[in-house]
């Protein structure tokens, strides 16, 4: 498995790895956004930010990258990127298909996305990916599985999944939605002659979500990789944002909140990667803080009653605009 790689490196920040949602397309639905990026966004304003950020995670010790055919442009400024630095060899490449991106980048789309996880929307998307990413594509996920889609039924896909497999890129998926635990067991049941399918799961957990936390455990103890995503609940665990328990907690550890909130991700024994969503270097330098932060259980305690009712947090989610 490309994780292997991970597992060997010593770096701090290892662990912590970056996506490129926030940057990759000019509308995204974390919190303060607006403030975050240039007024310009061109492709080319875009594309220079997205290496800045790359430069500033590669030279801090984060070697996974993340991205997604519906983030907009994002696997073609990371392919950029991989051509202008060839020295950058030891990075983890992840990418998703199953969304396509709409918006025509723009910021006020009617729709930003469109899902559908046929085997033929996999095909051409995996074609898509191919012709920018090449042979430097690690992982390849299902984006945003829930119990009731079709990829976890579709054996059509699941042979076309495998087939990528047998050829070096491991298969994975990510998942969204109040039944997450739901699907990621759905998922850990597909297997393809006999074999299971997946060897990475990427979900939301964060301290206002956590509702997927023992299905995550029951991957990492079957073999999978686990990458946790939306670890700052888009925005809601940063600045002013966040809730009064987060802010005194940064304050007693003197750290921000964005680092607090993403330590206490790494803290869980199943977490792999935890994935840093910022939008400008500074963010990004904050968030890789997290590896240093060190949360007693008085700490803990306090964190975890800001634990919310998943279908409420999903639902507040999905209220976000587009900025």
């Amino acid at each position: 498995m490309p994780f292997a790689r991970l597992a060997s490196a010593t770096t701090p920040t290892c662990h912590i790895g970056l996506g490129l949602a926030a940057v990759g397309r000019p509308g995204y639905i974390n919190l303060g956004r607006d403030r975050d990026l240039p007024a310009d966004r061109s492709v080319a304003a875009l594309r220079a930010r997205t290496h800045e950020l790359l430069d500033a995670a590669y030279a801090q010790g984060v070697r996974y990258f993340d991205v997604a055919r519906s983030y907009g442009r994002s696997e073609e400024f990371l392919a950029d990127w991989l051509t202008d630095r060839p020295e950058a060899d030891d990075v983890v490449v992840g990418s998703k298909w199953g969304y396509t991106y709409t918006a025509n980048w723009t910021t006020d789309a009617e729709r930003h996305e469109v899902k559908d996880h046929s085997a033929q929307t996999y095909e051409r998307q995996r074609a898509e990916t191919e012709a920018l990413l090449g042979d430097r594509l690690d992982l390849y996920q299902i984006h945003s599985v829930t119990p009731d889609s079709p990829a976890l039924t579709d054996k059509e896909l699941h042979a076309g999944l495998a087939e990528a497999a047998a050829r070096g890129v491991t298969v994975g998926f990510s998942t969204s939605g109040p039944a997450q635990a739901d699907a990621i067991r759905a998922a850990l049941a597909v297997t393809v002659d006999g074999e299971p399918l997946f060897r990475t799961v990427q979900s939301t957990y964060n301290a206002l979500e956590t509702s997927a936390g023992p299905a995550l455990a029951e991957a990492h103890d079957a073999g999978l990789t686990v990458i946790v995503k939306e670890g700052m609940a888009n925005g809601r665990l940063a600045g002013e944002q966040a809730p009064d328990a987060l802010k005194a907690v940064a304050e007693e550890t003197s750290y921000g909140c964005d680092a607090v909130a993403l330590a206490l991700v790494l803290q869980q024994p199943w977490a792999g990667v935890v994935l840093s969503g910022a939008a400008t270097s500074p963010q990004l330098a904050s968030n890789l803080h997290a590896a240093a932060v060190d949360l007693d259980e008085d700490h803990l305690a306090r964190l975890a009653a800001l634990v919310e009712e998943p279908r409420a947090y999903w639902e507040r989610r999905s209220a976000l605009p587009w900025h």
